[in-house]
């Protein structure tokens, strides 16, 4: 008794009271957002605010098991719990049941449950477990090559699922790996590519491709001050061009104008590279690399996204670009919800009172679409307050995770800390058309047993973790 009591006082119930009054604000919205007159009772469970408080119910003895088992024991299974995922995300493509055009859900009878929210505990765990260990480096290369293939795997079975937007939660991992000592320029290149991803869809292919290579050789200019050796290297890739060009003509071969370019580009390079490294200039290799890089990576946007995405992920990203405007076909939901959202006012329409919601304007409203209904109802006094919570409770787990004694139990409240964030800005982002919509839930608000659970237990192994934050694991 006195050993319970002692870890009662240990846990953070700052931590617990946002979760509760997260989750308490959720299922009233659900009601809200799926209020019938013919059931208006909230503890009727054959509607989905009653299946959800069932749900918050077992999550309840969810969080007792966790504080009953040993924290130790969160040390031990990482490994067993990641591969036990692996297998049943691989399952699920060969045996789970197609919803809204995802093969992500296991049915049984009536239950129904999505592996890839499990899935994120499990790869926080392996994750903190691998960086924890002693003399573990995570610049060097094998490392690098082991972290991201224990992300990859899950990532890559996920999108085999049609699941965008559990397997883009993924990326949330490098806010761990960046606080872990990994080099900002990893951040930088990241960025990077996101500005080349979005120029590639508004841009010609052609232009952009002709604009790397003219900005290389500017970068070159201004880090070497050397006209002489710019204008050799600007030679060498019209006369490796004009190769490219000769011969296409000569043997009659068809090929589009950009492989041209980004053929002329690895020519000249080659021979670039030679001279170069006869003159001592192998720091401006990282030019080359860069050019090399960028126009292949514009090349494969421009090939995914016009052959391998669906047309309805085409639509939303075009319309969340502006390059579209299709407000009754793929910008549907975006532009409803935020009709729903401006509508409420700053004191909202009140409880039940929502005619977007009400009426069933907005698609997936109890689910990926929540913030929407408290935006109505509650107006912006209500959506504040909901980021507010969030805010709080990202912040409070950021002091949590800085004063661990444990490096498992830190990086582990990171992962928990950057998936909570991601999720957070994208789902919110969704409804106000700042963000694709790519179907990612509201932690502790949507409806759904799967991302209930799954939060619950991501969020609540590392309280339990913290309160025993003076032992070292």
């Amino acid at each position: 008794m006195r050993r319970n009591s002692n870890i009662l006082k240990q846990i953070d119930w700052v931590t617990v009271f946002i979760y509760i009054l997260l989750v308490f604000f959720g299922w009233i919205n659900i009601y809200a957002a799926v209020y019938d007159d013919n059931h208006q009772s909230i503890f009727d469970i054959s509607q989905r605010y009653g299946k959800q408080l069932i749900w918050i119910g077992a999550s309840l003895f969810l969080i007792i098991g966790i504080f009953i088992i040993n924290h130790k024991f969160y040390s031990f299974i990482p490994f067993p719990v990641y591969l036990l995922t692996i297998f049943m995300l691989i399952f699920v493509i060969i045996f789970g049941r197609e919803v809204n055009g995802a093969k992500s859900w296991f049915e049984i009878g009536s239950f129904k449950f999505q592996p890839a929210e499990f899935a994120k505990f499990a790869t926080s765990l392996v994750l903190a477990k691998l960086l924890s260990i002693y003399n573990f480096k995570i610049y060097k290369f094998k490392n690098i090559i082991t972290i991201t293939a224990l992300l990859l795997i899950p990532f890559i079975l996920i999108l085999l699922q049609n699941d965008t937007g559990s397997a883009l939660v993924y990326v949330s991992f490098i806010f761990v790996l960046f606080r872990e000592g990994l080099s900002g320029n990893i951040l930088l290149i990241g960025l990077l590519l996101i500005v080349l991803f979005i120029l590639a869809l508004f841009l010609n292919v052609l232009n952009l491709i002709i604009g790397i290579t003219l900005l290389s050789f500017i970068i070159f200019w201004i880090s070497n001050r050397n006209i002489k050796q710019t204008l050799i290297g600007v030679g060498i890739f019209i006369l490796s061009g004009l190769l490219i060009w000769g011969i296409t003509l000569l043997f009659e071969i068809n090929l589009l104008e950009s492989l041209q370019i980004l053929l002329a580009v690895l020519l000249s390079s080659a021979f670039y590279t030679l001279w170069l490294i006869r003159n001592n200039l192998h720091k401006t290799l990282l030019i080359i690399g860069f050019a090399i890089i960028s126009i292949s990576f514009v090349l494969s946007v421009d090939y995914i996204f016009n052959n391998i995405l669906e047309k309805h992920h085409q639509s939303r990203i075009n319309n969340l670009l502006g390059i579209e405007f299709d407000p009754l076909g793929a910008g549907y939901n975006v532009n409803q919800s935020k009709i729903a959202i401006g509508s409420g006012g700053f004191l909202g329409k009140g409880f039940l009172n929502g005619t977007q919601t009400k009426y069933n304007f907005v698609p997936e409203q109890s689910t990926d679409f929540i913030f929407c209904t408290v935006g109505e109802e509650w107006g912006f006094i209500g959506t504040s307050s909901v980021l507010f919570l969030f805010a709080l409770l990202l912040l409070r787990l950021i002091f949590l995770a800085e004063r661990q004694r444990s490096a498992f139990s830190r990086i582990y409240g990171y992962s928990v800390i950057g998936i909570l964030f991601f999720h957070v800005v994208i789902n919110i982002g969704m409804t106000i058309g700042l963000a694709p919509v790519i179907g990612i839930p509201l932690p502790f608000f949507s409806y759904g047993g799967s991302s209930l659970w799954s939060f619950t237990i991501l969020l609540f192994i590392f309280i339990k973790l913290d309160a025993h934050r003076m032992e070292l694991l």
